[in-house]
């Protein structure tokens, strides 16, 4: 019996043991913690949907030229494939192959031509240049009133069709290059902050003014500068600075990198802004950019964007800008330029960047060719918008995240873009406040958000078919020509 006894106190004292333990266990141990819980922590929030954006920034063409595309007919985009000239004759566009042998005039001037106060009814009255060696013939009959024959524009078409075409995307200058390339980095091609001026043409003066621009311009090169009621006699050496966009990844230690051809010429917009450059002597006697902005993120030659894909080293944000061979610009476009978008595309497309970048394809200005669509200026007749509102230019949004064979109405600019970059990455406005408040700044445009389904399956990517592919453009050792412009 006392056996007995002893050892069901034994159990006894061994359950009040396992007990204590438990409840030690529950309260954080015997280490005196207070945790009521063994729960692990909740797990970290998932990492956003968008890591990398890439904005391709090709040339010269307008939405009605480049883009007789049936299938996006069908879908209800807004294209045109007729105009009406200054006498009121209606004139049917007509097909030509992308290289041709002149230029479109595509200054303020040429863009006042058409626009006609909102009736898109002057194209007739545009310049257009015929080039060294061209046949008598040129220019042809109505030669602005001419679009892209569609195989010369199939990879542009794929795009558009598979993933978010967008039709109400307007440049926002209504001039040249020069100024367009300002206002993709920084939202204004003000000359300082502030200013209520704008650079409204491409530099002149100089013996190459395209190819040696910005803060490394010769002394004697300059540009036009635009009042708000769209007088242009005042000139400027074309460096400026301001805030840009590029500041605030810096400061948000976002990564970018913009990947051009050549150092100097007109598309290369940091070569404009003095902070970024840092030209090797005060302006206007620099003739090299030495600052940190330009020796770490801008990016020579153009092509190392490919590599940096395949490699695994592409940035957050990214630039990338054509030669001028592959950039669409009339009279110095080989026709190369649907394919090397589709080899940076399909490059992010069969990488490890797919699943989460969001590729924005536009064209930096409308080349001079004719589009039906008017864009919308505030102020009246003679007035201009406080950052501008060029003519219309084509926009394909790629990403697994766009739109499936959408049309987008969502009026954008190029200040849209940057107000996708800011959202995405979660940082402020470039010049916050700033009167005129810079282009990402404004109410009256979109951020793209029309664009994107972030509840959608992610699409998966459809190998776009071009031409030429990335190993033509890796091995071409051809010298990239200069921006050609009026």
């Amino acid at each position: 019996m006392r056996r007995l006894l002893d050892r069901r106190r034994m159990i006894l004292l061994s359950g009040l043991l396992l007990c204590t333990i438990g409840l030690l266990a529950m309260l954080g141990g015997c280490g005196g913690g207070s945790s009521l819980s063994n729960n692990p922590p909740p797990p970290p929030p998932p990492p956003p949907k968008i890591q990398h954006v890439v904005v391709i920034f090709q040339e010269n063409r307008s939405t009605d030229n480049l883009f007789q595309d049936p299938v996006l007919l069908s879908r209800g985009a807004d294209i045109q494939n007729y105009g009406i000239d200054s006498k009121g004759n209606k004139i049917m566009l007509w097909a030509s192959p992308m290289k041709v042998d002149y230029d479109p005039g595509h200054g303020h001037g040429s863009f006042l031509d058409l626009y006609d106060n909102g009736k898109m009814d002057g194209e007739d009255l545009n310049s257009v240049n015929c080039l060294k060696g061209a046949p008598p013939t040129c220019p042809p009959p109505n030669p602005l009133f001419q679009y892209v024959q569609a195989s010369d524009a199939a990879p542009y078409f794929q795009m558009a069709e598979t993933y978010t075409f967008g039709d109400r995307m307007f440049q926002t200058n209504q001039g040249p290059s020069y100024p367009a390339h300002q206002f993709i980095i920084s939202g204004t091609s003000a000359p300082s902050a502030g200013s209520n001026l704008f650079a409204s043409e491409n530099p002149v003066g100089s013996a190459n003014p395209f190819d040696v621009a910005g803060c490394i311009a010769p002394p004697n090169e300059l540009v036009k500068l635009i009042t708000p009621t769209g007088d242009e006699s005042q000139e400027i050496y074309p460096c400026f600075d301001h805030p840009t966009l590029t500041d605030i990844l810096n400061t948000a230690k976002i990564s970018w990198r913009y990947y051009s051809p050549l150092p100097g010429i007109i598309w290369n917009g940091p070569t404009g802004i003095e902070h970024m450059c840092v030209p090797n002597a005060p302006p206007p006697n620099g003739t090299a950019c030495t600052g940190p902005d330009w020796v770490n993120n801008v990016i020579i030659p153009n092509t190392k964007v490919l590599t940096d894909i395949s490699n695994g080293q592409l940035a957050s944000v990214n630039w990338v800008i054509p030669t001028g061979q592959a950039s669409d610009h009339p009279g110095i476009t080989d026709g190369s330029g649907p394919s090397w978008v589709a080899s940076v595309v399909n490059a992010i497309g069969n990488s490890q960047y797919w699943s989460n970048t969001a590729i924005v394809i536009t064209w930096d200005d409308w080349g001079g060719w004719y589009d039906h669509v008017s864009p919308t200026i505030t102020g009246g007749p003679g007035i201009i918008n406080s950052y501008e509102y060029g003519i219309r230019v084509p926009l394909i949004v790629v990403s697994p995240y766009a739109k499936p064979a959408y049309i987008s109405h969502q009026v954008n600019d190029f200040g849209s873009i940057l107000k996708f970059i800011e959202a995405t990455f979660g940082v402020g406005n470039v010049a916050p406040g700033a009167s005129p408040a810079y282009a990402d700044a404004t109410t009256n445009t979109g951020d793209l958000s029309d664009c994107f389904d972030f509840n959608q399956t992610p699409l998966t990517f459809q190998k776009i078919q071009a031409p030429l592919d990335a190993k033509h453009f890796l091995e071409d050792k051809t010298p990239p020509t200069d921006p050609d412009d009026d």
